[in-house]
Parts: C-alpha cells; sequence; structure tokens
C-alpha cells in the first residue's frame, strides 16, 4: 500500500511477474475495510500516507488480533520511526530505494517460502 500511484502499480508489476496475487490500496481506510472480509496474507505498506499513517494501520492490525506480517518500503529512515515499527511487530523495515530482489527476498521469507 501506498499512497503513490505509480508506486502502487509498479509493486503490482512485480509481484504479478513473480506469482503472486495482489491488491493495491491508495491508503490504510481502505484496505482495513476489505481486511476485515478478505484474508491477506501479508502487507507491504509505506510509513508516511495521509490519514492513518502504516505505523498506526500495524496497530490497529495488531487490535484486532491479526498476525499478518507487515513490510514496511519507506523513506522514512528516522531511528524513533524504526523502532516504533519493530515494537509493532513489523517482519522488514526497508528504506527506499530497494532493489526488486530485496523486496521479493523479504516477501518470500515473511511466508515461509523458498525463493530460489
Amino acid at each position: 500500500m501506498d499512497d503513490d500511484e505509480a508506486m502502487r502499480e509498479a509493486l503490482l508489476d512485480l509481484l504479478d511477474v513473480a506469482g503472486f496475487s495482489a491488491r493495491a490500496f491508495d491508503g490504510a481506510d481502505a484496505f482495513l475495510a476489505e481486511y476485515v472480509a478478505t484474508p491477506f496474507d501479508l502487507l507491504v505498506t509505506d510509513i508516511r500516507m495521509p490519514g492513518i499513517d502504516g505505523i498506526e494501520l500495524q496497530t490497529r492490525l495488531r487490535a484486532l488480533g491479526s498476525s499478518i506480517p507487515v513490510i514496511f518500503v519507506t523513506s522514512a529512515s528516522d531511528a524513533p520511526t524504526l523502532a516504533r515499527a519493530r515494537e509493532g511487530g513489523a517482519f522488514a523495515y526497508l528504506t527506499k530505494p530497494i532493489s526488486d530482489e530485496c523486496l521479493l527476498h523479504q516477501i518470500h521469507a515473511a511466508l515461509g517460502r523458498d525463493d530460489d
């Protein structure tokens, strides 16, 4: 999830080519509305988004009892934000720019899959 449409589309393309089924959302509210009724295996999200930010989204998911792995892909590289993400149970915290290979490796690891 990213508020930047180009980033969302690029991520969807990458995941499609890698064989994943994925959906994109322009914000946390849209994701949460779908999450209640639809099981998701993984969340890739930015930190800085309008409205509910990525850290708050992770907090809300945990409050719902969700253990969904959360991978942050963000330009927010400050130590307090990283600490909050980790305290909230983030699987990975990747700072932009990242390579496709790095992101796919983290996704495979979060899903417990061999990425060879």
